[in-house]
Parts: C-alpha cells; sequence; structure tokens
C-alpha cells in the first residue's frame, strides 16, 4: 500500500465512527488495519437503511482499505487471537467504552506490560477520566450537545439546528491520527510506545476554542449572533435575487467598508455616522444588514460575483453537497479520490484531507465484507488450517 504509514500495522477494535474513522485516515496513509468485529459485526454496517438498501456510504468512507477479522472476544480463544494480532502490531485503536476495555484485559496498562512498544490509540466519548468516563454518548451528545457548540450557534429564540451524521466524530478521528503519528515518531529515537487519546468532548471544546477561552479568562458566557444582528455585517450571509445564498468575508471590516459600498452601489453610507466605523456598524448592525439585505435581493449571485470580483470584495458562494460535485476548485482541491470496488472497478469518494508530496498515498482498496480476512489473517500470524476450523467448531469465528 502506498503513503507515508506503510508498514505499519493497526488492530483496530471500534465501533461507528470516531475511531473506524482514525483507522480509515491511517488505512488511506498506508498501514495494514486490522478491523477486529464480533461475528455479528461492526454496528455502523446496519445503517444500509438509511438508504434504502442501496449501500452504505459512510460506513465505506471510515472503513475503505482495511481488512476485517471477525472474533467472539467473549471467549478465550478468541482473546487469543486478538493477542496474536498485537504481538506485531505498531499501533491498537479502540473506541470501545473503558470499562469494557479493562473487563477484558484490553486497557492501556494490561497492554503496555506485555507490549512496550505498542502504540495504544483511545479515542473516546467523555475521555478515560472522570466519574462519566463510561456515559453512553456520541458525537451529537459528547461534542455536538455537551461541549456547547449547539448552543454558540443558536440564538436564545431559536431552535436548535440538527447536527449532520459524523461531523464531531471525523474531527476526533483525525486528531487521534496525528496523536498516532506523533507517538510512532518518538518510538524511533526511544523504543517506546505509549498512550494517545482523544476523546469527543476535547475536541468539541478544542474546536469552540475561541468562545471557550473568551469564557475561560473572562467569566462570562458568549453570545449566540443571529445573522440578523451579527457583530460585523460585512461577514455575514446574503440571499440574492434568485435564492441564492452567498456569504461576504469582510472580516477587517473597516479596510473592506469602501469596496463593499462601491460594490453596492451606496455612497451615501459613507458619511452615515450610524456606519462610521466598525464599533459603530456593530452598534446598528441589525439597520446595516437590513439595507444590505434590500440591495442583495436586486441581483442573482452571479450578477454578485461578478460585481465583488471586480470590486475586491471577499465573498463565497454557499453551496450544497450536490453543488460541489460541479466545483472546478474542489476538484483542483483532490477533494475525491477513486476507490478500488470488489468488481475490480472504481469508485469516486471523499478524499482524507492530508497529501503529502514525497509519499503520496492512494485508497488500499474497498471497504471489506464482515469477516472478509479472517483466515488470512489467522494465517499470518501462526495459526493453521487445523486450528481455524476448531476455532469455528466453536464459534469463535463466522
Amino acid at each position: 500500500m502506498a503513503g507515508p504509514m506503510e508498514g505499519i500495522r493497526v488492530v483496530e477494535l471500534g465501533v461507528w465512527i470516531a475511531g473506524p474513522a482514525c483507522g480509515g485516515i491511517l488505512a488511506d496513509w498506508g498501514a495494514d488495519v486490522l478491523k477486529v468485529e464480533t461475528p455479528d459485526g461492526d454496528p455502523f454496517r446496519s445503517l444500509e437503511w438509511l438508504f434504502g438498501g442501496d449501500g452504505n456510504p459512510p460506513f465505506d468512507l471510515d472503513n475503505r482499505g482495511k481488512r476485517s477479522i471477525a472474533l467472539d472476544l467473549r471467549q478465550p480463544d478468541g482473546l487469543a487471537a486478538l493477542h496474536a494480532l498485537l504481538a506485531d502490531a505498531d499501533v491498537f485503536l479502540s473506541n470501545i467504552r473503558p470499562g469494557g476495555l479493562e473487563r477484558m484485559g484490553l486497557d492501556y496498562p494490561s497492554l503496555a506490560e506485555r507490549y512496550p512498544r505498542l502504540v495504544y490509540a483511545s479515542v473516546t466519548g467523555l475521555s478515560l477520566r472522570g466519574d462519566e468516563r463510561d456515559r453512553q454518548t456520541y458525537d451529537v451528545g459528547a461534542f455536538w450537545s455537551r461541549a456547547g457548540i449547539v448552543r454558540s450557534l443558536t440564538p436564545d429564540d431559536a431552535d436548535l439546528p440538527y447536527q449532520r451524521g459524523g461531523m464531531g466524530d471525523h474531527m476526533t478521528g483525525l486528531a487521534a491520527a496525528a496523536g498516532v503519528a506523533a507517538a510512532l515518531f518518538h518510538r524511533t529515537s526511544t523504543g517506546k510506545g505509549q498512550l494517545v487519546e482523544s476523546s469527543l468532548m476535547r475536541l468539541g471544546t478544542y474546536l469552540l476554542g475561541w468562545d471557550h477561552n473568551v469564557t475561560a479568562m473572562t467569566g462570562a458566557e458568549t453570545e449566540a449572533w443571529g445573522r440578523d444582528r451579527p457583530p460585523n455585517p460585512l461577514i455575514n450571509c446574503y440571499r440574492c435575487s434568485d435564492g441564492e445564498w452567498l456569504w461576504m468575508l469582510g472580516l477587517e471590516g473597516d479596510r473592506h467598508w469602501p469596496n463593499v459600498v462601491t460594490a453596492l452601489d451606496r455612497p451615501e453610507w459613507e458619511n452615515d455616522p450610524r456606519f462610521a466605523d466598525i464599533v459603530r456598524r456593530l452598534e446598528h448592525a441589525a439597520a446595516l444588514t437590513a439595507e444590505m439585505d434590500a440591495v442583495m435581493a436586486t441581483r442573482t449571485r452571479a450578477e454578485w460575483g461578478e460585481v465583488f470580483d471586480a470590486n475586491d470584495v471577499w465573498w463565497s458562494p454557499v453551496q450544497s453537497t450536490l453543488d460541489m460535485r460541479s466545483d472546478p476548485q474542489a476538484r483542483a482541491a483532490g477533494c475525491w479520490v477513486e476507490v478500488p470496488t470488489p468488481d475490480g472497478g472504481t469508485t469516486e469518494m471523499i478524499a482524507t484531507p492530508v497529501d503529502f508530496s514525497e509519499s503520496a498515498w492512494a485508497p488500499g482498496g474497498p471497504p471489506p465484507e464482515l469477516g472478509q480476512h479472517t483466515e488470512l489473517i489467522l494465517l499470518e500470524h501462526g495459526y493453521d488450517w487445523d486450528d481455524i476450523e476448531q476455532l469455528k467448531q466453536a464459534g469463535v469465528i463466522p
């Protein structure tokens, strides 16, 4: 497999998204990721119902290029097989709740004593520490709700917006992958593995770091702004005459103000004391936003795009996932990648978000079927066909 992680073996004991997302990134980077599943499979596989039984695109994104081995870890022989995999692994990755791992002897202290070179990547909801470390949660709980993100986006008089699937999971998986890379680098000079921990709560807090740092340093609650009264009307979304939205990007309000006045053809605003500088525009944000709404509703987004570009007004279109498919800049940025399919063809999927100039990555293959590589992986780790038949007879493997 191509990529900077070529030669690294990862044993992933994960379910749903945050842990497998980390494994999916490492697989894209060239690692040999062994996805350990129960005989019933990762419950993420069951999400096919949401797509009418026509495949499972979210599962495919986070599990392409891996190899699947199905083991019943409730049986001693199943745990023994897992330890056979760990004996030559570089990384153990799991987002199983801490208490469950401890009961199986798969917590960090137990594995570190037995495999001192092993990098142990823990992905949790609420951390390995604290009274609630084993509380049930997903990213909609620990990241979106509890870490303050949805509240920071919602004015007091508005309903809470619904979270899209996997947002916190993917960010946490990316953070964990970075931690794994750093720990592997550290091992090159010390020969020792270590614990790498990332949690949905910790990632959510960091993602909302501006707000949380304001509160930490001032003791004040931050305010959720609505688009009708933003702190700076020059960095706000506006609807055009064709119903399409654009986002103005005038973050440096006083710098961008003259160009906006020119582009919107409102010279009288230059001498309006309400809009004299960024502080006064904040005080009169609702009035200015309403006036800008009226002007923006007179032209289509394409027309405003031409006007804004001609007057050096910074802006961005508000796009849907379907819009992105035909965005030439998204194509140039490499947002999609061709992934092999079981029939020998390819299908286009989302690319993971890091590229390397000297060790280019490519997806290693399609997502595995449940237990697809069980026998092959066991044979690679010292089992013979008689052993494998005994495991099947005992129900340790399907």
